[in-house]
């Protein structure tokens, strides 16, 4: 599966995002992600898994693997970078003070 497909599916990047911190069991994991169904989280990890992004560990429970942890790490980017950006509410509104940001009409 390619990568680009795979993490554009949705619930994936979530799935990742809430194992950063470490392992999680199936339901926990379930809980983090809100509204996901159980089937769709049980998708969800299998492609992880056999993507090799995501492992079970001995304990029941999921984890990143260090092919996972650097694709979140690239995913998601400098956190600093998009901070601010999306509080812009009307068109011509300045972006984050000093940004050089200006939102542009919609056509």
């Amino acid at each position: 599966m390619a990568a680009l497909d795979l993490l554009g599916r949705r619930w994936t990047l979530r799935i990742l995002w809430e194992l950063r911190d470490g392992t999680l069991g199936f339901r926990p994991l379930q809980q983090r992600c809100y509204g996901m169904s159980s089937s769709v989280l049980h998708q969800r990890l299998t492609e992880l898994r056999e993507s090799r992004l995501v492992e079970r560990d001995a304990g029941d429970g999921y984890r990143l693997t260090p092919l996972g942890e650097g694709g979140l790490r690239r995913t998601a980017g400098p956190a600093p970078l998009g901070r601010g950006l999306g509080r812009r509410t009307r068109p011509g509104a300045a972006g984050p003070a000093g940004s050089g940001v200006v939102a542009r009409p919609r056509r």
